[in-house]
């Protein structure tokens, strides 16, 4: 490796350990607000206490003093933070000065503190009075010709009670466009999981982990983007579980852990193994991979049957459980070993030893992350993981099953409570009869079906609660300026972000109380309610003074907007705004998954949604869990130049999704900056580069044709241990080598993950 490239050090610790405790006091030192740090801390994720604002991880029931992690530190510390975005900050700063502020200077200028309008004229944002805001917003959206012209996005960390009233608003007024942020990432998820299990969602609970014999990650890195299950991987391992991670990186939150919270690791410089086994799969090969490990399990069975010995698959409960298992075998049966090989990265031996260790386990979890789903493929990608686990009986079973790791810490509850651009009948029907109104039955449009509308002239408002939607869309040079066309966009925020930059005619940006912050209203302090990725939902109630006196909460802003913009509506928003416990019994009145709500978050820890896969009720349209060919590859390489590489987005240690809390890239070896491009040495040496060579990347299309407005220019080459064929730099930088095109063919979730590349020397 080529010494000296400034920024780029290998890294040789552990995830956690004092790096993590070193990162977290720098991250609250910066914000200039310890004491409310402090105080937040022995909050954050307790019974009592807010859900933090990260990653959607669930608390076990026995919690420790602290139960947190690096990165919901620097979440929290993000939010709490001394710094303030005021009105007098504003007026010093035009818009077209703004726009040269990085991604990461924008959200550090601090709190928004006051609802603002946007002044074409001085090019600034300046304060508004809130029911001014209101009203106006409520006339341009009586203004258009149709409901179905606006467009309703919502960020993950979105309350079930916000997102509720916000669906509730928008059906109202007659739109079902609900872009919001699982279009962009589990959207497979959902498309995958409901025809195979009946369950557009996991199967596992955080005991399940307790009672596993194998753990499968593939996909995902956890060290970075949901820490805190890395203290539930180090307790897998001290019990002698195993852990097989497949992933086209290295991460170092996959191979080894030192608990911060142990003082015995942290004075002896201790970690655990977490790893057994680690498989380097090509990005993008995932489906051949998983149809190498089934082609190999059903020849062991076949092999094990003839010598007249315990067969390898569970064919009790592919019987009594399952259909589609023929069509599953005759397909595994014509794919050949070198296909598989060619497309995973891996040889037909290291498919067979996976197959094999997965066969001695009688108990296994499989965990993935966006690296499964931001494909083309990405809903074939979950169903054949499904498949996997179907063939050995694992579903349904203790200590078994299939576990999405979802991003912001509500993503899965605001599809929960009705943010779904495809609702049901039986939800529409009962929301009409509970709320005395008409709502539209026609679908509505997702995240990329959204901007594509924008484009086209077809959506003149957006509606933000929350997020950073220009930033997290791919090709920005075509989402950026179709967002300028609009002619309303509202953003509810806590913090500046460049979507509100992107100016239409009319622009106001509304700042709500964050998840910390404590929310008086008119029956006294209020509590929201999240669901984890387990289907866990329970209250969260913040402690802290907000950050200003002007700023209102996500439902008291829904209400608002309702308000002015229904002056005929039935519904008593004002009751709504006052007494949370009303929004939830209007939920229960509406979800019967929700049945007593109010009582159900009042015991700790909550409750859990009713998951009919977990007990083998298959809600399926033939009442079976079904195995489901895939017939799909994320990149057809044989379409693709033979120096073509695939490339991943990826997010850096300091980072959540389009929220950037500093340069720094610990666990990869990167400091101070992001310009960076990740290969193998093999790519490195068969192209002729070394560490720190500077290089240009360009985008093809599906026919292997390079795309001239798909380009990066004068990113760094960092040597890592990675796969062959496949090459990673950070989001959102790289967004713009993505298309808005290439999208899973199920769920139009982008593939973030598989984007055909080629590299040339700068």
């Amino acid at each position: 490796m080529k010494n000296g490239v400034p920024g780029v050090s290998g890294y040789q610790g552990p995830a956690g350990g004092w790096g993590a405790v070193k990162a977290v006091t720098a991250s609250v030192f910066s914000q200039k607000a310890v004491a409310r740090d402090i105080i937040a801390m022995f909050k954050m994720n307790q019974v009592k206490g807010f859900d933090c604002p990260g990653c959607a991880w669930p608390d076990p029931g026995h919690r420790a003093p602290m139960e947190l992690c690096e990165n919901g530190v620097k979440a929290v510390s993000w939010e709490t933070t001394s710094k303030k975005a005021s009105p007098e900050f504003f007026s010093r700063h035009p818009i077209s000065t703004l726009w040269h502020y990085s991604d990461y200077e924008l959200e550090n200028i601090g709190r928004l503190t006051h609802p603002m309008k946007y002044d074409a004229a001085s090019d600034t944002w300046q304060a508004v009075d809130w029911d001014i805001a209101f009203r106006e917003i409520g006339v341009r959206l009586r203004s258009y010709d149709s409901a179905e012209q606006v467009e309703f996005y919502t960020s993950g960390r979105t309350s079930n009670e916000a997102a509720f009233l916000y669906q509730l608003f928008a059906r109202e007024y007659g739109s079902s466009n609900f872009p919001d942020c699982s279009n962009m990432c589990h959207g497979p998820t959902s498309a995958g999981l409901t025809p195979a299990i009946g369950l557009g969602k996991g199967t596992v609970e955080l005991d399940d982990f307790d009672h596993c014999d194998l753990v499968i990650c593939i996909g995902h890195n956890p060290g970075t983007n949901h820490p805190r299950m890395l203290t539930t991987l180090r307790d897998v391992a001290k019990r002698g579980a195993k852990i097989i991670s497949i992933n086209p990186l290295n991460e170092r939150g996959l191979e080894r852990f030192s608990f911060p919270q142990s003082a015995k690791e942290m004075f002896t410089g201790q970690a655990t193994e977490l790893s057994n086994d680690y498989y380097q799969v090509k990005m993008g090969g995932d489906a051949s991979l998983l149809k190498g490990i089934m082609k190999a399990l059903i020849e062991m069975d076949e092999a094990r049957i003839l010598l007249d010995q315990q067969p390898t698959l569970d064919h009790a409960f592919i019987d009594q459980h399952t259909a589609g298992y023929a069509a599953l075998y005759d397909d595994l049966r014509q794919h050949n070993w070198a296909e598989l090989e060619q497309d995973s990265g891996l040889t037909r031996s290291q498919m067979e030893d996976l197959a094999h260790s997965y066969s001695k386990s009688s108990a296994t979890i499989v965990c993935y992350g966006l690296g499964i789903t931001q494909h083309k493929n990405g809903t074939e990608n979950v169903q054949q993981l499904v498949n996997l686990l179907l063939l050995k009986g694992n579903m349904g079973k203790p200590g078994a099953g299939i576990c999405p790791l979802r991003g912001h810490s509500n993503v899965q509850g605001d599809r929960s409570v009705g943010i779904n651009e495809a609702a049901s009948e039986d939800f529409l029907q009962r929301l009409e009869k509970h709320f005395s109104i008409r709502v539209p039955r026609k679908h509505g449009r997702s995240s990329v079906e959204s901007i594509r509308a924008i484009e086209r002239g077809d959506a003149k408002a957006l509606i933000c609660m929350g997020g950073n939607l220009a930033v997290a869309m791919p090709q920005p040079q075509r989402t950026f300026a179709a967002m300028k066309n609009l002619d309303l966009q509202v953003h509810v925020a806590t913090k500046l972000n460049r979507s509100h930059l992107l100016l239409a005619k009319h622009n106001y940006l509304l700042p709500a109380l964050g998840r910390t912050e404590r929310d008086m209203q008119a029956t006294g302090i209020q509590s929201v309610t999240v669901e984890d990725s387990m289907s866990m939902v329970h209250a969260s109630c913040g402690a802290l003074k907000p950050a200003s006196r002007w700023l209102k909460s996500e439902p008291a802003i829904v209400a608002g907007m309702a308000r002015a913009t229904l002056p005929r509506s039935p519904i008593n928003w004002e009751a709504f705004t006052g007494d949370y416990a009303l929004i939830r019994d209007a939920i229960e009145a509406v979800i019967p998954a929700f049945h007593d709500y109010n009582a159900r978050i009042a015991e700790p820890g909550g409750f859990r949604m009713d998951t009919p896969a977990s007990r083998r009720e298959w809600q399926t349209a033939n009442g079976k869990a079904n195995f489901i060919v895939s017939n799909q590859r994320a990149v057809e390489r044989e379409h693709q130049p033979a120096d073509a590489l695939v490339l991943a987005t990826l997010r850096s240690h300091d980072q959540y999704n389009t929220t950037i809390y500093g340069m720094n890239d610990r666990y990869r070896g990167i400091t101070g900056r992001r310009d960076v491009v990740f290969l193998s040495a093999e790519e490195a040496t068969s192209r002729g580069l070394s560490q720190g060579d500077v290089v240009n990347v360009q985008a093809l299309d599906d026919n292997g044709q390079p795309c001239a407005d798909r380009i990066m220019y004068g990113l760094t080459v960092v040597i890592y241990n990675m796969a062959a064929g496949s090459i990673g730099a950070y989001l959102p930088e790289a967004n713009v080598l993505l298309s808005l095109d290439a999208v899973d063919t199920q769920s139009l979730t982008p593939a973030y993950k598989s984007v055909p590349v080629t590299l040339t020397k700068a």
